[in-house]
C-alpha cells in the first residue's frame, strides 16, 4: 500500500500522539493502512432498538434507549459496584458496573438520554445489564445497522480506547478522499469468481451497508487470504523442485526384494502399496523428495518407512529415523530390528543416554558407512554425527522438532537427502493444505488385515470395581493392560488421580505380587524408563501404570486393555493416540474411559466421539472444530495459521478454490511476469516471509 495508506496513524483525525502510541503498542497499528487491515472480529446488529418491557433473559445482546433517572455507588472493596437506572416509556432497567467505576460514575449523568447495548440478565425477576456499551444522545453507532466489533487488548481498554473509538477512527480513514486501495487480484479472476474489488471489500467489511454486502466483503477477503497462502506454498515447492537436487534411487535391488519376498511379516494394504509407489516415483526423479506420510495409529507407517530405507540401502545410501523422544526412538529401533531379523542389516540406536564407549563405536560406523540405518533422537543432529552418504531422512512426529533442528540433519548429507515426514496424528485435509501446503501428501487410510476394531466405553468412577474385575479376567487369559493417569503427583487444585496414588488404588484391587507391575512417567531416568518398557514388552509384567509418556512409541500386541482415568481432562488427539496402544494383535481389545459425572459440553463431545468412532481422520475433524487450528499439535509454531478472516474449519470450499486458482496461475505464468499479474507479484513481495516449517532444509 502506498500514499495515504502509509500516513502515520498519529496524523489521522481523532488519534494524536498518545492514542497513536497505544495503537502501536497494543495492536501493532502504525499507519492508516495498518488500521484498515485490523479487521473486525464480528459485527453486531444495532438496527433494532428494543423497549424495556419487551426484554426477557436475552441470549443475544440487545439495544435499548432511555433516560437515566438515578445512579448509586454501592458496596465496599471487591464488592463495590456502580448502578444506574435507565427508564423508557415501558419500564426500567438496571445498568451495573463492577470495573472502571471512577470513570463511569463521572460520565453517566442522571437526566441524560442514553443508548445502552449489552446482554440482559434476570435475577429474581429484576432485569439488569452488566457493563453495557453506553452512548449519550443520538450520536455514535446507535441506529447505524451492522456495527463492527474490533479485537482489543486490556491495555487499550485501560486507556478508555474502546470499540466506539475504533469505529470512529476507521470510518474517518475510509471517508478520506485520498484513500486508494490497490487491487491485488487479477481482473479476470475477480470476474470469474464474481468477487467484489478490494476497495469495496475493505470498505464494506468496516462499514457494511447490509448483510449481503458484508458477506460479499468477507468472501472476497477470505479468498484473497487463502490464495496468497497457497501461492506462497506453491512457490516454495516449485523453487525446491527446480533448484534442489536429490539423490537418485533407481535400483529396486536385492535388499528390498529379499525383505519383500521372505521377511515381510504381513501383506501390505492397498494404501501402503500406493504410498510406496509414490515414494519410489519421487526417489527416481533426481529432485529432493519432501513427502508427508500421515496415517492412523497402527496403519503401518513404520513398514513403509523401512521399505523406503531399504531402497536407500540398495542404492548405496544410508538412512536415518529421528524421533522426538527416547521411548519412540527405541520403539522404532526394536520394531525395525525385529522386522530385519535374518537379514544382514543391523540398525543402530543413538540417543542422549547411549553410553560413551558405545557412542564412540557408533559414530565411527556412521562415518565409514558400516551403519546403514541410524535411529535416534536429537542426538542425530549433534556435530559429532557425520554420515558417509546420507540419502534418506525419516522424521517421526516432526512437529515436535524446530526448523533449525531439522535443517541440521539435512546438512549432514552431500546432496539434500530425501525427506519422509511421518505423523501418527491424522490431519484434516484443510489443515494439511494450510500447514503442509508445500509438501506432497500421502495417506494410509487402511489398517492391516486381521485386526478387530477396539471397543470403547465410557464409565463413571463408581464402576471401578467392575472395571478391575474385567482387567483381572483379561490378565488371567494371558493379556496385558495399560492404566493411564494424567498427573504424576497429587494436586490440591485439580481433583485428579495422580500416578502414585493411582498405582496404590489399582494395587488395592489387583495386588502384587499376584499381578506384576511396570510404572512409566516423564520423571524417570531414560535407562529406568527403558527397563520398565522392556519388561512390559517382554511380558514380564501384566499392568503398565503410566502417564501420557506412552502416548506414542509403544507396540505390545499382547496388550488388550487401555484404561484412561479422568479421561475428560485429555484432548481428543491424545485419547486417540493412547487408545492406539492396544488393538495391535489379533485379540479383541478395549479402551475404557473413566470420567466424572458432570462433564462440560466440550468434554461430553470428546467422550461421545471416542465411543462412537475409531477413525482418526473423523476424530481429527471433531478436534479441529472443538479446539481450533491454532491449538492443535504443532500448528501453533507454524505462524501460517494467523488468518484474519478465513477459518479452515468452515471455509474448506474457499481453501480448495484458492489452491486450484493459485495452481492455475502459476502453471500459466510461473514467474508472474505477465502485466495482469503485476499486482500479485507486488503483494507476494509485501507479505512477510514466514518460515515454511514443514520442510526440513
Amino acid at each position: 500500500m502506498a500514499g495515504y495508506l502509509d500516513t502515520p496513524i498519529e496524523y489521522l483525525k481523532g488519534v494524536g500522539p498518545q492514542r497513536a502510541e497505544a495503537l502501536k503498542k497494543e495492536l501493532d497499528i502504525h499507519s492508516v493502512g495498518d488500521l484498515l487491515m485490523h479487521y473486525p472480529a464480528r459485527h453486531e446488529d444495532r438496527s433494532k432498538v428494543y423497549t424495556i418491557a419487551s426484554l426477557g433473559n436475552a441470549e443475544a445482546s440487545v439495544q435499548v434507549r432511555g433516560r437515566i433517572i438515578s445512579t448509586d455507588l454501592l458496596g465496599m472493596g471487591a464488592g463495590r459496584r456502580f448502578t444506574a437506572i435507565l427508564q423508557d416509556e415501558t419500564g426500567m432497567l438496571e445498568l451495573i458496573w463492577f470495573q472502571g467505576i471512577p470513570w463511569v460514575s463521572k460520565s453517566v449523568k442522571p437526566g441524560d438520554q442514553y443508548m445502552a447495548y449489552g446482554r440482559i440478565s434476570d435475577f429474581k425477576g429484576k432485569l439488569s445489564m452488566a457493563h453495557p456499551e453506553l452512548e449519550s444522545g443520538n450520536t455514535g453507532t446507535q441506529g447505524k445497522g451492522l456495527v463492527p466489533v474490533y479485537p482489543l487488548t486490556d491495555g487499550m481498554r485501560r486507556r478508555r480506547l474502546d470499540n466506539r473509538f475504533m469505529v470512529q477512527i476507521t470510518r474517518m480513514a475510509l471517508a478520506d478522499s485520498k484513500l486508494e486501495i490497490p487491487e491485488n487480484l487479477p481482473e479476470n479472476l475477480l470476474r470469474e469468481l464474481r468477487l467484489i474489488s478490494r476497495t469495496q471489500a475493505i470498505k464494506q467489511l468496516h462499514a457494511p451497508a447490509d448483510l449481503g454486502m458484508l458477506e460479499a466483503a468477507q468472501n472476497r477477503l477470505k479468498f484473497e487470504e487463502l490464495f496468497y497462502l497457497q501461492m506462497r506454498h506453491l512457490q516454495v515447492k516449485s523453487h525446491r523442485n527446480q533448484t534442489v537436487r536429490g539423490p537418485v534411487f533407481t535400483e529396486v535391488g536385492h535388499l528390498f526384494n529379499t525383505f519383500y519376498k521372505e521377511h515381510l511379516p504381513f501383506t501390505l494394504t492397498d494404501a501402503q502399496k500406493t504410498v510406496l509407489k509414490e515414494i519410489r516415483a519421487d526417489m527416481k526423479t533426481g529432485k529432493q523428495m519432501n513427502r508427508l506420510l500421515q496415517g492412523d495409529v497402527g496403519s503401518g507407517k513404520t513398514m513403509v518407512a523401512l521399505l523406503s530405507m531399504l531402497l536407500a540401502a540398495d542404492n548405496g545410501f544410508q538412512a536415518c529415523v529421528m524421533a522426538p523422544t527416547e521411548i519412540l526412538a527405541a520403539q522404532h529401533f526394536y520394531s525395525i530390528s525385529e522386522m530385519l531379523e535374518g537379514m544382514h542389516l543391523k540398525p543402530v540406536l543413538l540417543t542422549g543416554s547411549t553410553p560413551k564407549k558405545a557412542r564412540t563405536g557408533i559414530l565411527e560406523g556412521i562415518k565409514n558407512g558400516d551403519v546403514p540405518f541410524l535411529i535416534g533422537t536429537h542426538a542425530l543432529i549433534e556435530e559429532s554425527v557425520a554420515f558417509k552418504n546420507l540419502g534418506l531422512v525419516v522424521i517421526d512426529e516432526q512437529h515436535r522438532f524446530g526448523v533449525a533442528q531439522r535443517a541440521k540433519l539435512s546438512m549432514k548429507a552431500q546432496l539434500p537427502p530425501h525427506v519422509l515426514v511421518m505423523t501418527a496424528t491424522p490431519i484434516p485435509r484443510t489443515l494439511a493444505m494450510t500447514v503442509y501446503g508445500d509438501l506432497d501428501v500421502s495417506v494410509i487410510d487402511q489398517l492391516p488385515g486381521g485386526r478387530k476394531p477396539i471397543q470403547t466405553v465410557l464409565r463413571p468412577g463408581s464402576n471401578r470395581p467392575l472395571i478391575m474385575d474385567f482387567i483381572r479376567k483379561e490378565i488371567k487369559a494371558g493379556r496385558q493392560v495399560y492404566y493411564v493417569f494424567p498427573l504424576i503427583e497429587d494436586s490440591e487444585k485439580l481433583d485428579l488421580k495422580s500416578l502414585m496414588s493411582g498405582y496404590d488404588m489399582v494395587n488395592d484391587y489387583l495386588p502384587a505380587p499376584e499381578f506384576r507391575y511396570s510404572m512409566v512417567h516423564g520423571k524417570l531416568k531414560p535407562e529406568e524408563k527403558d527397563d520398565e518398557m522392556r519388561k512390559f514388552r517382554n511380558g514380564q509384567t501384566d499392568i503398565m501404570v503410566a502417564t501420557t509418556v506412552i502416548e506414542v512409541g509403544v507396540n505390545v500386541p499382547n496388550a488388550t486393555v487401555m484404561v484412561i482415568e479422568n479421561a475428560e481432562r485429555f484432548g481428543l488427539a491424545q485419547l486417540h493416540q493412547l487408545r492406539g496402544r492396544v488393538g495391535r494383535g489379533g485379540n479383541q481389545s478395549y479402551c475404557i474411559l473413566v470420567a466424572g459425572n458432570k462433564l462440560s459440553a466440550t468434554a461430553k463431545k470428546r467422550m461421545d466421539t471416542m465411543v462412537r468412532t475409531t477413525d482418526g481422520f473423523e476424530i481429527s475433524k471433531v478436534d479441529l472444530e472443538l479446539r481450533g487450528p491454532g491449538e492443535l499439535d504443532g500448528t501453533r509454531q507454524s505462524g501460517i495459521l494467523d488468518l484474519k478472516l478465513a477459518d479452515i474449519r468452515h471455509d474448506e470450499a474457499w481453501l480448495l478454490l484458492a489452491r486450484a486458482k493459485a495452481e492455475d496461475l502459476l502453471n500459466a505464468d510461473p514467474l508472474l511476469m505477465k502485466a495482469e499479474h503485476f499486482g500479485v507479484r507486488q503483494e507476494l513481495g509485501r507479505i512477510p516471509h514466514r518460515t515454511v516449517w514443514s520442510k526440513i532444509g
